[in-house]
């Protein structure tokens, strides 16, 4: 038996197959991790995001959509839907703290670096508000967003990013 205390976290392109799989990990992440902020209704609407699983797989391959997985398996993932703005950013509720998302954020905080952003934005959920916060994002503006029949409450923020770093 080759089963591993602490399975090691490691980050790749989505694959053409993976549709079902993340939109599976958007939903556990929405309806498990974000009741203390939103309302059941809105967790449904929310989630229902991710119902046509072909069409959420298709939005993801057209971002810069990475994995992280753990152990081989895939716990969370995250895009670029352009070069300075986040458009997905959700793992799994059994992956939480512990690490997957903190490789996320410093992926795609390097990838729009070398896309040439100078600043990194997100519309960051009320759950999401305070990871991001201490990562360096500050708030810009309150937004409502509209799911189904359901109004959500998020927060643009904003990170200056490094220059480009020289070659050594």
């Amino acid at each position: 038996m080759n089963a591993e205390a602490n399975p090691r976290l490691a980050l790749r392109p989505m694959l053409p197959d993976e549709g079902p799989l993340l939109a599976e990990i958007f939903r556990a992440s929405v309806l498990e991790l974000t009741g203390d902020d939103y309302t059941e209704q809105q967790q449904n609407a929310w989630a229902a995001v991710a119902n046509d699983e072909a069409a959420f797989a298709e939005r993801l391959a057209g971002e810069v959509t990475i994995v992280a997985t753990m152990g081989g398996s895939p716990v969370g993932f995250a895009s670029l839907e352009a070069d300075d703005k986040i458009g997905f950013f959700y793992v799994h509720p059994a992956a939480v703290e512990r690490g997957a998302g903190t490789m996320l954020a410093d992926a795609l905080e390097k990838l729009a670096t070398g896309r040439g952003a100078e600043a990194l934005n997100v519309d960051a959920s009320d759950t999401a508000y305070d990871f991001f916060g201490k990562r360096g994002y500050a708030a810009q503006q309150r937004n409502s967003i509209r799911r189904g029949d359901e109004w959500l409450a998020n927060t643009t923020m904003k990170k200056a990013l490094a220059g480009k770093e020289t070659m050594q």
